[in-house]
């Protein structure tokens, strides 16, 4: 039996130190993939499928992509969730003894791609690292493309709430690839939230595979900081996820990590915290329904002119801030831009120019940079001094400091300047990279290539003469290499010291030992020169990257200012106001506006609307009215609000003045999750649950439709129960909107509950929708009207008016009562038919042991009395 060719057992060698991935083995020009990985790219990539020869008289699945676009292909399989293990030739094949050196050079993975052409360009791409165990939780996650890293860990002995914290991070970065330790993958319930939430890409690795200290030392080395200096010291949790993310980078990346040069930590209590309910009900950064970023808060925020500041205003978006002092700081940058439009404009310009430097600092960190891309940097670079001058001369004293901070980096312009061609071709080894002048040996070299060129130029004018031939010309191919061409009709003119070398067609081709040996001149100095070129293309680089550190603080300057000048231009154009700030417990704001809606509604009728809330008598708001009157939009608006004005821009508002909000929380709508098998109301159910364990009196609580997913009494108890448990054990500041109108009594026995509604007008069997927010109740819903204006059969129509009329007259709940009794007795009723629960309480109270005959005889006779004239009524 024949035994595997010697290639072909190279291809299985590697390939068993990487069965997860697809193996892209370097062959030529062509990566190529055999076996499972050839039928797997063949199918995802819908490329041909064909065979090779593998020895033991058996043919492989093989398919393969050309080298120079594979990154496209690559990027295909990984948006796909596959990791792509890329094999190359570490040898010249044509000096190469036997078969020829190779080993995998890269991993590419969801959460370690940097391919530009593949990436959001406004989107961190984020792999995590998360290690959980009985007492707590540590998680790190990484930009691999720019260089981000962060830390945070979180310490209990409640699973629940570890797992919790997970969640809330998790969506807060949205990672594409996530490695973690067996104790969270095998908690089920929690990897199924995550996977139904993110569905990223998992990794796994051994609880035995922990050595502490070896850890630690991954993080210094990478780093070169102490772990004091990166302010983790102590925070183990922290350093084993930060630890096991370098890693898995060393192992897939098999580069030197020169742009990851900062470990930031953070406590997630910092910052306001928005779970993933949260974020998608507020439709911050992508509608509920289509799950466009059209129509999304961050859609009506984003002018910024730089990828990497669209970054860092999501990240602005996900991480609002809890101190005022901070807060001002931005609100101060975007009130000097607001003020003077003309700076305003002329920065706008210059970032329009500038490249997305963090991610340019990644290709060159990781050696995929070409000519064009340090042309880029130097482009963005020439606009820094530009920028720099700018802002020092605002005279503002935060502006002025953020100017000063500013590294022009003159020196990398200086360098790539000099050093690049202004438009230099992709490849980095083909040559025309250097500008002339740059290198005295390039040039020497270039010049013998040059005389080469224009020796057989002479060379070619002197055999026409000599030989009367006037279409001899001079060729070249590389396989044939210099040759003079003579068509057929003239061999007869041929000299004798014509060497023939090949015969065409219509033609012969000849050389002379004088043109072979000027070959040899001409190729060496070509082949010299390549070698040059990509030499010193490489020293260029290579220089760059010990720079890498200031290029991206100077990236995050650029960054802040491109945010601060996108939130003043849409305060401007959208006619914001700067909010203040208090931490006295009240949010009073004047005429304030759903941002994305008014920019949805034509001729600027969006209908403002007051809010006051606060720790004493408006603290929960019981919001009733019609469907469609607008009580959802005037919520979610309330939190983005509060949610802008934290994050440090302008509001839709005449005024406002925001209490500092720890958390927001909403239960907003109507959904179901039928892929863990839950309906709408245990999603409900699981939100509301949320929502009272994490709550705190800092907080605000968006409420509605609560207890709508069941039965009416069922629904009206546990939406009554809310309200009272918020109100006298959590006390945040709420809206609640229900369509329980029973509701609305609660105003009279809890002095922080007010009632709200939003105002309609009735027109006969008409309603209008003023879409205004008023003091006090109703109790009607205007559910059959709205029915009449979607167009439902009038028969129908009429029918439910006569079903409502029969109802409202048969049912009654008195909330007075009911309340009194719950104060007295500790407990909740469950609201049935309180006529029922009268006679069930009376028949409770009687003690039967302490009765004489006569008296029972007349407490039955009572009961019977009282149940004949109810029935009769």
């Amino acid at each position: 039996m024949k035994e595997l060719t010697p290639m072909m057992k190279q291809y299985m060698e590697v390939k068993e130190k990487h069965p997860d991935s697809i193996l892209f083995f370097r062959l030529g020009d062509f990566y190529e993939m055999f076996f499972e990985d050839a039928l797997t790219a063949s199918r995802e990539l819908e490329i041909t499928l064909t065979q090779r020869d593998c020895g033991m008289n058996e043919k492989a699945p093989m398919c393969g992509v050309p080298h120079h676009v594979a990154e496209v292909y690559i990027g295909r399989l990984v948006e796909k969730g596959y990791k792509v293990a890329i094999c190359e030739q570490l040898e010249d094949p044509s000096v190469a003894k036997g078969i020829v050196k190779r080993d995998v050079v890269r991993v590419v993975t969801p959460g370690t791609i940097t391919d530009t052409n593949i990436l959001d360009e406004k989107t961190n791409n984020f792999l995590a690292s998360i290690f959980i165990d009985n007492t707590g939780v540590g998680l790190s996650y990484v930009d691999n493309s720019t260089g981000e890293m962060y830390t945070t860990e979180f310490l209990n002995r409640d699973e629940e709430k570890c797992y919790k914290f997970i969640i809330d991070e998790l969506g807060k970065i949205s990672p594409s690839e996530i490695i973690c330790n067996e104790n969270l993958f095998s908690n089920n319930k929690y990897i199924k939230i995550i996977k139904n939430n993110l569905n990223p890409f998992f990794n796994i690795y051994k609880d035995t595979n922990i050595e502490y200290e070896d850890l630690k030392s991954l993080i210094t080395k990478l780093f070169n900081k102490s772990l004091d200096n990166l302010t983790i010291e102590k925070r183990i949790y922290s350093i084993i996820s930060t630890a096991k993310l370098i890693d898995y980078l060393n192992e897939t990346q098999k580069h030197a990590l020169n742009h990851i040069n900062n470990l930031f930590f953070y406590e997630a209590k910092d910052y306001m915290i928005l779970d993933i309910n949260t974020r998608i009900n507020l439709e911050i950064h992508e509608t509920i329904l289509s799950r466009q970023k059209k129509g999304a808060l961050i859609y009506i925020l984003d002018k910024t002119n730089t990828s990497m500041g669209g970054r860092l205003l999501k990240k602005w978006l996900e991480e609002p801030l809890l101190s005022i002092v901070e807060i001002n700081k931005r609100l101060d940058m975007v009130q000097y831009f607001f003020e003077n439009i003309p700076i305003l404009e002329k920065l706008r310009e210059l970032l329009k120019q500038v490249y997305d430097l963090e991610r340019l600092s990644g290709k060159i960190s990781n050696g995929s940079c070409n000519g064009r891309d340090l042309i880029a940097l130097k482009n963005s670079l020439e606009i820094l001094p530009l920028l720099k001058e700018i802002l020092v001369d605002t005279g503002d004293d935060n502006l002025v400091r953020i100017g000063e901070k500013l590294d022009d980096l003159n020196d990398i312009f200086i360098l790539i300047n000099k050093s690049i061609k202004d438009n230099p071709p992709i490849a980095i080894k083909e040559g025309d990279l250097i500008k002339a002048g740059f290198d005295a040996n390039l040039d020497r070299v270039r010049e013998a290539n040059v005389k080469g060129k224009e020796w057989l130029a002479n060379l070619e004018a002197k055999e026409k003469q000599k030989t009367s031939i006037k279409n001899l010309k001079i060729g070249y191919n590389k396989v044939s290499g210099y040759y003079f061409e003579i068509t057929k009709s003239n061999i007869s003119q041929v000299p004798d010291y014509f060497i023939r070398k090949q015969t065409l067609k219509n033609a012969e081709r000849y050389f002379t030992e004088e043109l072979k040996e000027m070959e040899e001149t001409i190729l060496n100095a070509k082949d010299e020169s390549l070698k040059l070129e990509y030499k010193i293309f490489q020293a260029i680089r290579e220089k760059i990257k010990n720079e890498i550190p200031r290029i991206q603080t100077s990236s995050k300057v650029v960054s802040l200012i491109d945010v601060a000048t996108s939130l003043s231009k849409i305060s401007y154009e959208n006619n914001y106001t700067r909010p203040k700030l208090n931490n006295k417990g009240y949010i009073n704001i004047k005429d304030g506006r759903h941002p994305v809606v008014e920019s949805l509604i034509e001729g600027n009728l969006f209908i403002p609307n007051d809010t006051y809330l606060d720790k004493d008598k408006d603290m929960v708001h019981i919001i009733t009215g019609p469907n469609m009157a607008g009580k959802s939009t005037y919520m979610r608006q309330v939190a983005i609000i509060i949610l802008m004005a934290q994050i440090g821009c302008f509001v839709p508002a005449m005024e406002a003045n925001i209490s500092i909000v720890d958390r927001i929380f909403t239960r907003i709508g109507a959904a179901d999750n039928l892929s863990k098998g839950d309906s709408t109301f245990m999603v409900e159910m699981n939100e509301v649950s949320n929502i009272i364990k994490n709550a705190t009196e800092n907080s605000l609580i968006i409420l509605d439709e609560v207890g709508r997913g069941t039965s009416t009494y069922d629904g009206l108890s546990i939406a009554w129960a809310v309200v009272e448990h918020i109100t006298n054990n959590i006390n945040a500041k709420t809206l609640f909107a229900t369509h329980y109108h029973e509701l609305t009594q609660l105003q009279d026995k809890f002095s922080k509950i007010k009632n709200l509604t939003m105002s309609a007008k009735e027109n006969g069997e008409e309603i209008i929708f003023l879409r205004k927010i008023i003091k006090g109740s109703t109790n009607k819903s205007y559910g059959i009207q709205v029915a009449r204006l979607a167009g439902v059969d009038k028969d129908i129509i009429d029918k439910a008016n006569e079903i409502l009329n029969t109802i409202e007259m048969s049912h009654e709940i008195n909330i007075t009562r009911v309340l009194s009794e719950s104060k007295q007795e500790k407990k909740q009723l469950d609201l049935m038919d309180y006529k029922k629960e009268y006679y069930i309480n009376e028949i409770r109270n009687i003690n039967i042991n302490e009765l004489t005959p006569l008296e029972s005889l007349n407490i039955l006779s009572k009961l019977i009395k009282e149940a004949k004239t109810l029935e009769e009524n």
